[in-house]
């Protein structure tokens, strides 16, 4: 299915932010009509009809789309509303609600309802595990039998509705049935990324109240091998002697490919292996009927403070939020395999690999391991063998992957490509041309879609066969959302604006509250612009109505007056031919108040650095203005990065304030030896 591009002469459009100017070269890239005559929305004028709905009559709309769903107990709309809220502190607390009196199950909607509609044996979930030779597939039916398995067996050891289960598992295909085992029986489940250290993990399982942590004896990430149990003890030992605070059971899932069972620091009484134990139990379990505002899961993520948040998603309104995000946006039909590399740490790995897709009744890939193990072609093999049609990654993996040239990526068919995504942080262009012209091979859209772990789904994001795309554009909201870009002294802009991106009005998926500490959820979405939520992001809207995401706010660096997003002067770097990735931080300057610090990784061990430098000041003055060049460039082997491959900019700061003795936890980065070597490489 094609794409057809347009690039208008060389155009260029120069929008004021603040001070700040930024180039663009306008671009347009229109799906195929093949495409467009199979896709759910075809059309900006049918996205135009369903969005003014969606905002003139929010609970008509959702009403329709929630009607798909089997609810045990229809919602009640006796007033001639299923939905109420309060978006603005001066009228008292911040309360949304969705589908009031409503009960029904996620999990059934996710398994139960497909397999009695005749989809048993369809596959759910194919896995391919970090090593070439492991790979299973599971259907509806054989994942509904381990999740009722495991739902038996957490009740069997006092797991009970509204109890906390802890997830720390990597991506194994055991976790998102443990995810849905939870939601089956009313049990609440925070998972917690594999990556996280010990201290973190203690943090995390003390501040939840878990009952129940679901692990594993270890794993293996490329050539490592990581002992989770081991980081399971050190955990629970500090939280047994800081704390006084103990998890009741540990369900460890033994996987000797990595860790033997006999190397495994063991507990008796509390730990408990998940193959002796979970396969006895029935594949029958009956089901708790939630109500629509009943706590479905708990994801941590990070807050200004550095004390993480604990970020509550509900039932009712999260099911048929993420369900229509993903059938609309990734434009899935029945029989596709669509690929999230996302993990289930995240918020992506909760609503695009697990609940989004299984309410659409999709198959599903999980992979374990990395795309560079053991060579730079597995992704792209992975592609073919599983003849994925829906590929959904981030900008950083696929600016780490540019590094290695377009060889290996034609070296694979991938003519089962359809659509492409991107999720994580602003797309820039360089990255997005890359993605759709070699990945894609000219034909496949790409949904750029903007979201956070508290909107529960996507908020700005194209529908691939509605309009045509901007490269680096998150382009237009999807149905019931309403962005508004706010100016300093918190006055709506309207037209082509720049300023801080807010939503007015509340959609199903937003996030109810932060556990434990409902001021602080008010005070850190609602208090900046009263009757907004306040999204901490800084955006740009064009004379068409897109939306350009411009990076966080807290991102935006003052220099001699003029307001600079680094993600602009990112996007600017990065379209030089040698740099790889790049990553722009702050600091202080004597002179300009700010200065622009940027760390750039190159595609080759080039000793050439002054005259590299000298071009990419030069590539930023060009792209966007003299104003924005870089004031020191540092190169680096590499960007420090979670293991999600999101760029940890906190830790650039520090580097680049001199703060070296700040650094804080390092131990949770996928390369956390790289650290040393920027700080080694100071003044290169």
């Amino acid at each position: 299915m094609g794409m057809a591009t347009e690039a208008n002469g060389d155009k260029k459009l120069r929008t004021d932010c603040s001070t700040v100017g930024e180039v663009i070269r306008e671009e347009r890239v229109y799906p195929s009509e093949e495409f467009r005559a199979s896709s759910w929305i075809s059309s900006r004028e049918q996205y135009d009809e369903m969005y003014r709905r969606s905002v003139d009559d929010p609970d008509a709309f959702w009403e329709k789309e929630a009607e798909q769903f089997f609810w045990k107990t229809k919602w009640d709309n006796s007033d001639g509303k299923m939905h109420s809220e309060n978006f603005d502190l001066r009228k008292g607390p911040i309360t949304i609600e969705w589908f009031k009196g409503g009960k029904t199950n996620i999990c059934y909607n996710a398994l139960d309802r497909h397999v009695k509609a005749g989809k048993g044996d369809a596959i759910a979930m194919y896995w391919e595990g970090n090593e070439l030779e492991q790979n299973k597939k599971l259907s509806y039916k054989e994942v509904l039998d381990n999740v009722c398995q495991l739902s038996n067996f957490l009740r069997s050891v006092g797991v009970k509705k509204g109890d906390l289960v802890a997830v720390y598992l990597p991506m194994l295909a055991e976790l998102p049935i443990a995810m849905l085992a939870c939601a089956r029986i009313g049990a609440i489940h925070t998972v917690i990324f594999g990556g996280f250290s010990a201290e973190a993990l203690a943090q995390r399982l003390l501040a939840s109240g878990a009952k129940v942590l679901i692990t594993t004896s270890g794993y293996r990430r490329g050539h490592k091998v990581i002992r989770m149990k081991q980081i399971v003890e050190e955990a629970l030992s500090r939280l047994l002697e800081e704390e006084g605070h103990s998890i009741e059971t540990c369900l460890t899932l033994a996987n000797d490919s990595a860790v033997k069972r006999q190397d495994v620091p063991w507990t008796a009484r509390r730990d408990v292996w998940w193959q002796d134990v979970v396969p006895r139990y029935p594949t029958v379990s009956h089901l708790e009927w939630l109500d629509a505002e009943d706590p479905l899961f708990l994801l941590y993520t990070s807050g200004s403070t550095g004390t993480p948040k604990g970020i509550v998603h509900t039932t009712g309104g999260y099911m048929v939020y993420t369900a229509a995000t993903f059938k609309y946006t990734f434009d899935y039909h029945e029989g596709e395999v669509y690929w999230c590399t996302a993990d289930c740490g995240w918020i992506t790995g909760h609503s695009y690999l697990t609940y989004g897709p299984f309410l659409n009744a999709a198959t599903v890939l999980v992979f374990e391991g990395i795309p560079t193990y053991p060579n730079p072609n597995r992704w792209w093999d992975v592609i073919d063998k599983y003849n994925v049609n829906i590929f959904y990654t981030a900008p950083t993996a696929v600016r780490s992957l540019m590094r290695f040239g377009d060889a290996p990526v034609k070296a694979h068919h991938l003519k089962s490509l359809r659509l492409l995504g991107s999720v994580g942080e602003p797309i820039n262009t360089n990255a997005w041309r890359w993605l759709h012209e070699v990945v894609g091979n000219g034909r496949c859209p790409i949904v750029d879609t903007w979201w956070q772990t508290e909107t529960g789904g996507f908020l700005i994001t194209p529908l691939p066969g509605a309009w045509s795309l901007k490269p680096g554009s998150a382009t237009l909201p999807f149905f019931g959302v309403q962005p508004a870009i706010i100016d300093p002294e918190g006055n709506e802009l309207s037209g082509e604006a720049t300023g801080a991106l807010c939503l007015k009005g509340s959609w199903p998926g937003v996030c109810r509250t932060i556990l434990g500490d409902h001021e602080r959820y008010e005070m850190a979405y609602f208090g900046h612009f009263k009757g907004y939520y306040f999204s901490g992001d800084g955006c740009r809207r064009d004379e068409d109505g897109y939306y350009w995401l411009t990076g966080r706010v807290d991102d935006v660096i003052n220099v001699s007056g003029h307001r600079i997003g680094t993600a602009e002067v990112e996007s600017a770097l990065v379209s030089y031919p040698m740099c790889a990735e790049a990553a722009v931080v702050g600091y202080d300057h004597q002179v300009k108040g700010q200065g622009i610090y940027a760390f750039v990784a190159l595609k080759d061990n080039t000793r050439n650095f002054d005259e590299i430098r000298q071009a990419l000041i030069t590539t930023v003055r060009e792209q966007i203005g003299t104003f924005a060049a870089p004031d020191k460039i540092h190169f680096a082997p590499s960007l420090p990065k979670t293991t999600s491959g999101k760029i940890v900019r906190r830790i650039l700061r520090k580097i680049a304030a001199k703060e070296l003795d700040d650094l804080g936890d390092i131990s949770t980065l996928a390369n956390p030896e790289v650290v040393d070597q920027i700080i080694a490489l100071t003044g290169n």
